[in-house]
Parts: structure tokens; C-alpha cells; sequence
């Protein structure tokens, strides 16, 4: 069994302040054994933490902006533009054999798929839904993912999306250990969530 963060970012993502130094300290106070690396609109952190020893194994990922909402791919071999159109997106990510995954999809204050992403499961576009985003506050939200992703016989994931080191593994996978995308896939139908609300932590803390 392997513990796995599905969904954080590096200051590469320029909203985030997580280093790679401090990932490779985070993972070993909080047990994770694999993380996605899934910056907004570029993959290149993720690249250097795959080539690096941080103690945790890296997979690419990139979260990539569309004008339908927000969408991640997993397991990339090169990134993806963003603004393009979504159908353009997921054809892209399957291209190099990757997966397409909806992060925080019925979030209210974040770009998220939900108006659309029911049309997008129907059609096969969709691999994995996250049914739990560790900065969204409301339970309900999380719930709503859950149950479209069972309504839809799809995989459910977790991930802390965190953009500092206090936020890894606030939410996370325990599940069968995998090799590449076809067994992460097979392996999820095992998987359990662990997760709780972590929001982000403050940029700059108050003097006391």
C-alpha cells in the first residue's frame, strides 16, 4: 500500500510558495509515498522534482486552465497549453498517455468544471474525479463530487492541493502501490480517502 497526494503545487504555479526542499521535508513528516505535481500551466518543477531524490516518489501532472474551468492532467509527458478549448485538452492528455482528472469541480470560488462536467463524464472524457479538495471549506461541495463520480461509475481521488508546506497531505490516497497510469487506475477502485479542511496557510503572519 502506498499513501498519495493526487493534486499540489510548487511555487512554479506563482500563487504557490511550496519549495522542493520543503516538499522533500513535508513528505516525511506526513507519510506520503508519491505525489502529483500538478502546477498551473507548466510542468517544469515537476520535471526537476522527478529527476531529483526528494524521498517521495514525483509524478507530472499540470492543472491547466481552459475557459470551461480548471482541469488536471496526470502522468504527463510534456505540458499542455492552456485556454484551449477542453475537448483540445483531454485529446492532448490521452495523447501522451496520460488521464484526465476534475479538481475541486463544484467549487464556488474557484475555476471548476461543474456546469460542464457531467456532459464531459457522459462522454467518456473524464478518467478521475476528486471527491476530496482539502482547501474547500464547505463538506457539501466535496459530497457533490462523490456523488457524480459513483452516478458516473468513476474513480474517485483526493488530493491536498497544497501551496505551501503546511498544506501536503492534508488530504491523500491509502491505496495499492502502481506502475503508470493503467494500474493507477485499477488500483483507485481500492482506495481509501483521507482528508481534512487545511486552508491556506497565511502568506504573512501577523507580529506579535
Amino acid at each position: 500500500m502506498v499513501r498519495v497526494d493526487c493534486h499540489l503545487h510548487t511555487v512554479a504555479s506563482g500563487d504557490a510558495v511550496l519549495t522542493l526542499d520543503q516538499l522533500a521535508g513535508r513528505v516525511q513528516e506526513t507519510g506520503l509515498d508519491v505525489v502529483f505535481i500538478t502546477d498551473h500551466n507548466v510542468t517544469s518543477a515537476a520535471v526537476t522534482a522527478a529527476e531529483r531524490d526528494l524521498g517521495v516518489r514525483v509524478i507530472v501532472g499540470e492543472e491547466i486552465r481552459t475557459p470551461d474551468g480548471d482541469m488536471i492532467g496526470l502522468f504527463l509527458t510534456e505540458r499542455v497549453p492552456y485556454v484551449l478549448p477542453v475537448a483540445e485538452v483531454v485529446a492532448r492528455i490521452r495523447a501522451q498517455g496520460g488521464l484526465v482528472y476534475a479538481p475541486h469541480p463544484f467549487d464556488l470560488v474557484r475555476s471548476s468544471l461543474g456546469r460542464v462536467l457531467p456532459g464531459l463524464c457522459a462522454r467518456g472524457d473524464v478518467d478521475i474525479i476528486e471527491v476530496f479538495n482539502a482547501k474547500i471549506a464547505d463538506q457539501a461541495l466535496n459530497d457533490q463530487a462523490a456523488a457524480l463520480a459513483a452516478a458516473c461509475s468513476l474513480p474517485a481521488a483526493a488530493g491536498s492541493d497544497a501551496h505551501d508546506a503546511p498544506g501536503v497531505g492534508a488530504a491523500y490516497l491509502d491505496m495499492p502501490d502502481f506502475d503508470g497510469p493503467v494500474e493507477f487506475l485499477a488500483a483507485l477502485n481500492d482506495a481509501r480517502v483521507t482528508g481534512e479542511y487545511r486552508p491556506h496557510a497565511p502568506r504573512y503572519p501577523r507580529r506579535s
